[in-house]
C-alpha cells in the first residue's frame, strides 16, 4: 500500500516540476487576460464536466468571495446551475448545456475560462465555439495534446500529463496562481 502511495507523490513532484519550467509563462498570460478584462467592468465565466465542473466551480467562488486579501467581489459565474443543466439537457440534449449558457450570458470582451482534462469534452468545445462567435476572450485548461479544443480558445493552457488525476492536481494550482496573480493587481474595482 505504501509503495501504491508513494507513486502517486512521485508521479506528482515528477509532473509538478515538468509543469514548472512549460507553464508559467502561459498562466501569467491567462491571468493578464483576466486582470485586464475585470479592470475594464467584464465578467468570467467558467464550465467543465466532473472534477472540472470542481474546479471552475473552485475558481468562481474564489473571484466572486475573495482568495487571501480583503477586496470587492469581481463578477463571475460558473455555468452549472442545476436547474438549466437539467432543463435544457432534458430537453435539448446534454452538448450544448454550456454553449446556451455562454449565448445568453456572454458578452463581448467577457472572458469563458473552459476546464476539460482530455480537450474533447463536447459541451466545452461548443461553449468555447460560442464564445468566440461572441467576440468573448477564451482560456482552456486542458490535459493530454489538448484535444478537440486545442486551438479554439484565445489561450491554451496543456498540462502535459495524459493522466486525469495528476492533470487535475496541476490546473487546481494553475488556478492558484491565477487567484494569487488577481489578488495582487486588483485591490478594488
Amino acid at each position: 500500500m505504501k509503495d501504491l502511495i508513494q507513486k502517486q507523490f512521485d508521479e506528482h513532484v515528477e509532473l509538478a516540476n515538468l509543469a514548472a519550467k512549460e507553464l508559467p509563462e502561459l498562466v501569467s498570460k491567462a491571468a493578464e487576460i483576466i486582470i485586464t478584462a475585470f479592470k475594464n467592468g467584464k465578467r468570467l465565466y467558467a464550465c467543465g464536466n466532473g472534477g472540472s465542473t470542481c474546479d471552475a466551480m473552485h475558481l468562481v467562488e474564489e473571484i466572486v468571495a475573495q482568495y487571501k486579501n480583503k477586496r470587492a467581489p469581481l463578477p463571475a459565474q460558473h455555468l452549472m446551475d442545476p436547474s438549466i443543466i437539467t432543463c435544457w439537457s432534458n430537453d435539448e440534449g446534454f452538448e450544448d448545456v454550456f454553449r446556451r449558457q455562454v449565448e445568453a450570458y456572454g458578452r463581448e470582451g467577457d472572458i469563458l475560462i473552459a476546464i476539460s482534462t482530455s480537450g474533447n469534452s463536447e459541451n466545452t468545445l461548443r461553449a468555447l465555439q460560442q464564445a468566440k462567435k461572441q467576440n468573448m476572450k477564451t482560456i482552456s485548461l486542458l490535459g493530454k495534446n489538448g484535444g478537440k479544443m486545442k486551438g479554439i480558445g484565445d489561450l491554451d493552457v496543456i498540462v502535459p500529463s495524459n493522466t486525469t488525476a495528476r492533470i487535475q492536481e496541476m490546473h487546481i494550482l494553475i488556478i492558484h496562481s491565477i487567484l494569487e496573480a488577481i489578488d495582487k493587481e486588483i485591490h478594488n474595482v
